[in-house]
């Protein structure tokens, strides 16, 4: 039940604000606070698409957390299978090279992942892990329902299309299937991949690398995400995360860059220039545009810890001490606000007043619920809300039989005139 609310008007200095609209080429694009998940921009970002290579971020989750539980180490060799030399063979594919009698750590095949986007070492680790790629494939649909993603659909660890993998794709997914997902999922991937193993970021900013330096199979790999600082496409602040492409997927990217504090995540799907040409170009460009806009907003406090509604300060208490308990905002309200906006914070309760004592000092009361200035509530990924309890502050004792006996009798003469 909402029992008040109050407005505040933000404004924000002209040399942060905000685009109010975003040009963005791309079938599906979205930008959000990768502190909060608030959404900043939206377009068709729930529409379910080809994923590509961006599909590696569940490897790479999946690889950290098999080392953080201990059922593989950075120093575990991979002994190469006929399945992952063949695919370590083709030219058309992102990949370094594997002997078929050869054997890999963990950490080699990793840094090809995250670097170079190398198909066969995604596959290496994947068999690694699981024992094979069908096994791997249930883990990664299975973590990302864990994750609350519900439209993802992988068919197997690196992206691909399944017809490149030789006939030898897992069993049970179709020939010709590729991995699938909305902008909004992989944001919320990509989410979950920095919040529990931010140390991705530490490999994936990485500009190039030689892989196996030194012998003969050596390779350069050099990071597909030109958006590095001193690569072509270069953005401040850009230090990751993973580039993915396929005829069916298009020119896609999830991206993430921090400037002043404040870490963006932008996904961009089937990125095309002005002419409607996809390209490694169009999704940089594409990115860049979003990026723009979201570092457009800044940090913005709506109501302080402690903080209390006017004409809202307390509520009823039945059978208490004191017939009102103080109430206040229990943390900080903060979001990343556009150049200038009214936002109404509204008080909602957990349940109807009068609450009945004792009430304890720190007791849940109810929420706040952010509004924008068309009254829809501020947006964040699966629905999450910043932390916004309402308390009580003070604490009223349940009154005694006595003054209860006598708040009952006056009570009733009261009513009888």
């Amino acid at each position: 039940m909402i029992v008040s609310a109050i407005v505040f008007t933000i404004w924000v200095p002209a040399d942060v604000q905000a685009e109010e609209t975003v040009p963005v080429l791309a079938d599906a694009a979205i930008v959000v606070d990768a502190e909060t998940g608030q959404i900043l921009y939206g377009q068709n970002d729930e529409a379910v698409l080809g994923i590509a290579s961006m599909s590696k971020m569940m490897s790479e989750y999946l690889l950290f957390e098999a080392i953080e539980e201990g059922v593989v180490s950075w120093d575990d060799e991979y002994e190469v299978t006929d399945y992952s030399h063949r695919i370590s063979q083709d030219l058309r594919l992102s990949n370094v090279p594997l002997r078929r009698d050869g054997s890999y750590t963990m950490k080699e095949l990793y840094e090809a992942m995250a670097i170079y986007s190398a198909n066969a070492a995604t596959i290496g680790i994947a068999e690694t892990i699981a024992g094979t790629e069908k096994e791997f494939v249930r883990m990664m649909n299975d973590k990302a329902k864990e994750m609350g993603i519900e439209d993802a659909h992988f068919v197997n660890s690196t992206g691909l299309n399944n017809s490149f993998l030789l006939g030898m794709h897992p069993e049970g997914t179709g020939e010709d299937e590729e991995n699938t997902m909305s902008a909004r999922s992989v944001a919320v991937l990509t989410k979950a991949l920095l919040d529990d193993y931010p140390e991705i970021l530490d490999t994936a900013k990485i500009p190039e690398l030689m892989f196996r330096e030194g012998t003969p199979d050596q390779i350069r790999m050099v990071n597909w995400n030109t958006m590095l600082p001193g690569m072509d496409h270069e953005y401040e602040g850009m230090d990751g995360l993973k580039t993915g492409t396929t005829d069916f997927a298009g020119h896609s990217f999830a991206g993430t860059a921090k400037r002043d504090g404040i870490r963006l995540i932008a996904v961009v799907m089937k990125a095309v220039d002005t002419e409607g040409e996809g390209s490694y170009k169009a999704r940089f460009d594409a990115t860049r545009a979003l990026l723009d806009h979201g570092f457009g907003f800044q940090e913005t406090e709506i109501m302080k810890a402690g903080q209390q509604f006017m004409g809202q300060e307390s509520i009823p208490v039945a059978k208490g001490e004191k017939e009102q308990v103080a109430i206040a905002v229990k943390e900080p309200i903060r979001l990343l606000a556009p150049s200038s906006g009214t936002y109404q914070a509204e008080l909602e309760l957990t349940e109807a007043a009068p609450l009945e004592a004792t009430v304890e000092e720190g007791q849940l009361v109810g929420k706040v619920r952010v509004l924008d200035s068309e009254g829809s509530e501020v947006e964040y990924l699966k629905g999450e809300k910043p932390a916004a309890g309402v308390e009580a502050i003070e604490t009223v004792d349940r009154a005694n039989w006595f003054a209860l006996s006598m708040k009952g009798a006056v009570d009733f003469i009261k009513g009888l005139f």
